[in-house]
């Protein structure tokens, strides 16, 4: 799901200047980010079929949430121990060839468990053996994709990539799940792995033939990890997010262990009505992804009044009495959490130094994604003892606090950067 002649590129990523409204896909002029935009859609999709379909197929077979909780952390524990080296790693190699080694290893492990699968060998063990193979590749998978998007399109519209990147993902957070549950109810989970495994020849296929665009592919970074994170403490437009994102990510965003409890505990319902909660999640998020390419700069004033609103749209989901308020509340709140989320990706992008990105990006993918196993462990157990509407409570008071914190920081921004807030 998902991403080179090297040419020589300035020293530090050029302070971003104001972008003119309405500038959100202005991305999509480049010729390499097309191809890289059609590729991705596809096979973000696929990824996301096949998480629904785990999802489902775990818990009908063990009727646990705590077990569906595991299981999702699985893919999430090498990403956990490992992610930040991914961003030295992908710093120090050619990004292109790195991802089409990726999507490969990515592609022959979701057919291994389509085979398995239909060959009546899917069980929990191998489900969970094939998730965490997948985090082995993600460590460096994800981290290079966020630092191949700046060579793909001029400077002036990096801000515009990130946020049509962001709208790829939440687009297929719709089609995914929305493709999974006519599967699911169709013809069962089996399906959801061959889909999810045709899904990444899209991309491979665009990255054998993008080439980035002149001038744009980033210097290589010498130094390792230490050095990122040293990096990362002398901008606040960096440590800000990261540590929002650290505290957001680790709690509130579970919502693939929490929503199919909700929907079939809470709401007694099936497959669909989960694949119902999660596409009108994802379409919130789409909207917000778009709503972010408008926004000129990605200050923290924003971050603030996204997380706060986030927050609030977790509890009115928590406290909603049916299903059609559900989705109401539910809408919204994908809305915030996802211009959350792309205001944070953006920024880093824009703020980090060509020669840091991929560490720093590394850093974003760790506490976004690689606090998937504590965030799911703990979600799945509070669904378990307290309910899942308990744990969207619990989300909304990390939003929250962290919300509360950022707009507290006070901290002078970096000289070269624009006033954020």
């Amino acid at each position: 799901m998902d991403r080179a002649a090297i040419t020589v590129v300035p020293e530090a990523a050029p302070a971003p200047g104001p972008r003119r409204r309405g500038a959100g896909l202005h991305a999509l002029r480049s010729t390499p980010f097309r191809w890289y935009f059609a590729g991705q859609i596809a096979s973000a999709s696929g990824t996301f079929v096949q998480q629904t379909a785990i999802a489902w197929l775990v818990l009908q077979m063990t009727g646990s949430a705590s077990s569906l909780g595991l299981v999702l952390a699985a893919g999430g524990v090498p990403p956990l121990l490992f992610g930040p080296w991914g961003g030295v790693i992908a710093d120090r190699f050619d990004l292109r060839r790195l991802l089409l080694t990726t999507q490969v290893l990515l592609c022959g492990l979701a057919g291994a468990l389509w085979v398995l699968a239909a060959t009546g060998h899917a069980g929990v063990p191998v489900v969970l053996a094939v998730s965490v193979a997948g985090g082995f590749v993600q460590i460096v998978d994800s981290p290079a994709r966020q630092a191949f998007v700046p060579q793909l399109v001029p400077a002036s519209d990096l801000a515009s990539a990130a946020s049509v990147n962001g709208v790829v993902m939440n687009s297929a957070r719709v089609v995914g799940p929305a493709l999974a549950g006519v599967l699911i109810t169709a013809v069962g989970t089996t399906p959801c792995f061959a889909v999810n495994a045709a899904s990444y020849l899209f991309v491979i296929v665009a990255l054998a033939v993008l080439r980035p665009i002149p001038g744009s592919a980033s210097r290589k970074g010498g130094g390792g990890l230490a050095d990122g994170l040293r990096y990362a403490r002398t901008k606040q437009q960096l440590w800000l997010p990261l540590a929002m994102m650290a505290l957001v990510g680790l709690l509130a965003f579970n919502f693939p262990v929490i929503l199919p409890v909700l929907a079939s505990h809470t709401f007694h319902g099936s497959g669909g009505m989960y694949s119902v909660l999660s596409m009108v999640l994802s379409a919130g998020s789409v909207v917000g992804s778009l709503a972010v390419g408008l926004v000129p700069h990605p200050r923290r004033v924003y971050l603030v009044a996204t997380g706060a609103v986030f927050g609030i749209g977790l509890i009115a989901t928590a406290v909603a009495p049916g299903i059609v308020t559900a989705c109401i509340c539910l809408a919204v709140t994908g809305v915030a959490a996802f211009c959350f989320v792309t205001l944070a990706s953006t920024a880093l992008q824009l703020h980090a130094d060509p020669r840091y990105r991929g560490r720093i990006m590394a850093l974003w993918v760790f506490v976004y994604i690689g606090t998937t196993p504590i965030g799911s462990v703990l979600s799945g157990w509070i669904c378990g003892s307290a309910g899942p509407r308990a744990a969207l409570l619990v989300g909304a008071a990390a939003c929250l606090v962290a919300a509360g914190g950022a707009a507290l920081v006070h901290t002078p921004p970096h000289p070269d950067d624009p006033p954020t807030g």
